[in-house]
């Protein structure tokens, strides 16, 4: 697994693109391009991008890893 480079969700940016979910999440890009085509994963499409509110993101991380972390 790759290390995050990220230490707090205060660093993120407002939107993040699937480069920085991929980072964040300590995974390929690869796979995360995967999870942001997942249904119910908080994507925001702008014409052909897709970005994922800092927020959503944060909420969805915390009802994924099972609890308040």
């Amino acid at each position: 697994m790759k290390e995050s480079v990220y230490k707090s969700y205060e660093e993120l940016p407002l939107f993040l693109n699937v480069a920085m979910v991929a980072k964040v999440l300590g995974v390929s890009p690869s796979s995360g391009y995967e999870l942001m085509h997942e249904p119910g994963f908080p994507v925001l499409r702008v014409g052909s991008r897709m970005v994922v509110p800092k927020e959503q993101f944060i909420q969805w991380v915390t009802e994924h890893a099972g609890g308040n972390t």
